[in-house]
């Protein structure tokens, strides 16, 4: 068996991420965890503190955590307070990595960070947009990636994956139309009145095709 090579970068990586979950944990107000899992510093505070914790983190010269690079939601149906908010956080200066993660339902807001980071705002309405999570203090809270009559919240645990409603083009009454879902084989929406069914040639190849057949009968 060849050795193991250790690297001692990471070793060092690894221990300065210990020594602050440890500092994190017994000094920092407001954090009633503070661990490394996997590999990566996480943070879980609650709404109270987030806030003024967010801008610490941002702020203090120990820390600097300059950019939110991303926050996303996790769906837990099970939990009173179902929702899990994560904010994913680098510190340019220092080139380290943070994990802050709070709790909400469905009704009661999270304190927006747009004020911090101004990037945030988008971030907050894509998790509004997905799971429903409300963020109090955001002035652009409108949905981002579905239609804004839509009523749900896709990337939910209890959304259908058929959706609640499809959307079809009606030949007789030449429009769009939506309607309820109602789906003969789940997943399958099979039109087999489309014109372009069993169709070798398609408007516009004609001239291709031609040549193709006069190559066949070369060939023969």
């Amino acid at each position: 068996m060849g050795d193991i090579v250790v690297n001692p970068e990471a070793e060092a990586l690894q221990g300065q991420i210990g020594a602050m979950a440890f500092t994190l944990a017994t000094s920092v107000p407001g954090i009633y965890s503070a661990a490394v899992e996997n590999g990566e510093l996480v943070v879980r505070t609650n709404r109270e503190t987030f806030l003024p914790l967010m801008t610490f983190l941002r702020d203090d010269s120990a820390y600097r955590f300059e950019q939110l690079m991303d926050l996303c939601g996790v769906d837990f149906p099970a939990r009173a307070e179902r929702f899990d908010v994560v904010y994913n956080l680098l510190s340019v200066s220092y080139n380290r990595r943070i994990r802050v993660i709070i709790t909400t339902d469905e009704v009661t807001p999270v304190p927006s960070v747009h004020q911090l980071w101004p990037v945030a705002t988008w971030w907050e309405r894509e998790c509004y947009d997905m799971f429903g999570v409300l963020f109090s203090g955001q002035p652009d809270m409108r949905r981002i990636l579905t239609d804004d009559g839509f009523e749900h919240f896709p990337l939910r645990k209890d959304f259908p994956l058929t959706g609640y409603e499809e959307v079809r083009y009606d030949i007789e009454t030449r429009q769009v139309v939506k309607e309820p879902v109602s789906l003969t084989q789940d997943f399958r929406d099979f039109d087999f009145v489309s014109p372009w069914e069993g169709m070798l040639t398609l408007p516009g190849d004609e001239k291709a095709h031609e040549v193709r057949q006069g190559m066949k009968r070369a060939r023969g």
